[in-house]
């Protein structure tokens, strides 16, 4: 799940996404016949996504130009919105194309799977000798989430506590490396008249996403999995604690006013205007912060930390929260010599080809320098490419209904409308 996916759509290109999908359905990517694959790199996405089309294209004008050659691309589009619908369609009829979007819910590419229509990606990209291109970190969120290496990384974001350089050092702050140093930090912004977190109440997750994270923390990466396999429960003390904790910062005053209200606009625009000092957010806003004219900070004045160990917890600040953006996985039906020699050189080379063209940091490893990469985007490259183990975000394991319920009570939760128990009672009641 990417919970603020970059969302480019327009009306033309919404409507024309059932029909185009219609000639993937006719088509299809299937294997011709004699067990070689596919005979062409068809593709179907979501219509919201430019990105990932592009990159492709680019490859197979120059550095796939051959395997294009055997194996031409060519893109078909779906809405988001009925790209799960569409996906069980085409796979009932056989006609799933070479490479497809992942599901919108994690069960459905599980499903796909298990049906063979999933390409085993471990398996495949290590007999082609080039799994080495993938980032260890990518791998660990994917099979922490999907369980198995069975999409690709083509857009991938680590999670953290982005703030605001010249905010703490005004106010004589280092850089928070446990939970009590960073209540401490924002107890001294907010004696300062300053907001010490810009949260979106009226979206949930960003206030979610800080449960989870300390979750991960308290009791390790598998606090989750733990739940989801019904070996805890979120009613459970410890697993409380960490609603407890995060309620005691809107206790506090620590996401300022109105809070329940706020939109995602406006929060960010709370930190990129210096009215809060820290957002918590995934880095999809590298867009937002290396925009000039609506980041009056300056990009040179946001850092970007980890979230902080809990002392004598189980996780560390080493493993960051990530999620895959908008993953892609490649029928294994439609996979043979031409497919599998497109798969090897998308490998090898989108890495650095979305990092110039789009600014973009995916899952690959970026193996040709790219120039004029803005300084934040090179460190969270660097992050990725520092970090072996990734967790999820709170939701990640949960149903559509423990979700909404989840995220429909983090502003409740952080203004004291409700208590700790109670918000973790009423997401694990949908869980069971």
């Amino acid at each position: 799940m990417r919970s603020s996916s970059m969302t480019r759509s327009g009306a033309v290109a919404a409507a024309l996404g059932l029909g185009l999908v219609t000639t993937a359905a006719c088509g299809g990517g299937g294997d011709d016949g004699d067990g070689a694959g596919a005979s062409d790199l068809s593709m179907l996405i979501h219509v919201e996504n430019n990105e990932i089309p592009g990159t492709l294209t680019t490859l197979s004008e120059n550095q796939c130009a051959t395997e294009n050659e055997a194996a031409p691309l060519s893109v078909e589009t779906v809405p988001q919105t009925n790209l799960d619908q569409q996906l069980q369609l085409l796979a009932g009829q056989g006609g799933l194309p070479t490479l497809y979007a992942a599901g919108n819910a994690p069960d459905l590419t599980k499903t796909l799977a298990d049906s063979g229509h999933v390409l085993d990606f471990q398996e495949a990209l290590t007999e082609l000798d080039v799994i080495e291109h993938i980032e260890p970190a990518a791998i660990s969120t994917i099979e922490g989430l999907y369980g198995g290496f069975n999409v690709l990384p083509f857009e991938y974001n680590i999670e953290g506590i982005w703030y605001n350089e010249a905010l703490f050092d005004q106010h004589g702050v280092d850089v928070p490396q446990t939970w009590d140093e960073l209540v401490a930090a924002a107890q001294t912004f907010a004696d300062a008249g300053i907001t010490p977190f810009s949260a979106s109440g009226d979206q949930g997750w960003p206030i979610t996403r800080l449960i989870g994270n300390y979750l991960f923390r308290s009791l390790g990466p598998d606090a989750l999995q733990r739940v989801a396999d019904g070996e805890a429960s979120l009613t459970d003390p410890e697993y409380v604690e960490a609603a407890q904790a995060v309620a005691d910062l809107g206790a506090a005053g620590f996401f300022g006013q109105g809070v329940g209200s706020i939109d995602m606009d406006t929060s960010t625009n709370e930190f990129l205007n210096g009215n809060a000092a820290m957002y918590y957010m995934g880095s999809w806003a590298l867009s937002d912060f290396n925009d000039d004219e609506r980041n009056d900070i300056g990009v040179e004045n946001i850092g970007f930390m980890p979230f902080p160990d809990v002392q004598g917890g189980a996780g560390d600040r080493t493993q960051l929260a990530a999620n895959v953006g908008l993953p892609v996985t490649m029928n294994a039906q439609a996979y043979g010599d031409a497919t599998g020699a497109w798969l090897a050189c998308i490998t090898e080379n989108y890495g650095s080809a979305a990092l110039d063209e789009y600014n973009r940091v995916s899952g690959f490893a970026v193996n040709d320098p790219v120039d004029d990469v803005p300084q934040l985007t090179q460190e969270v490259q660097e992050q990725v490419s520092s970090t072996d183990q990734t967790v999820l975000w709170f939701e990640a394991l949960f149903s559509t209904e423990a979700t909404n319920t989840s995220q429909r009570n983090a502003a409740p939760l952080v203004t004291g409308s409700i208590s700790a128990e109670e918000f973790m009672s009423m997401v694990q009641a949908d869980l069971d």
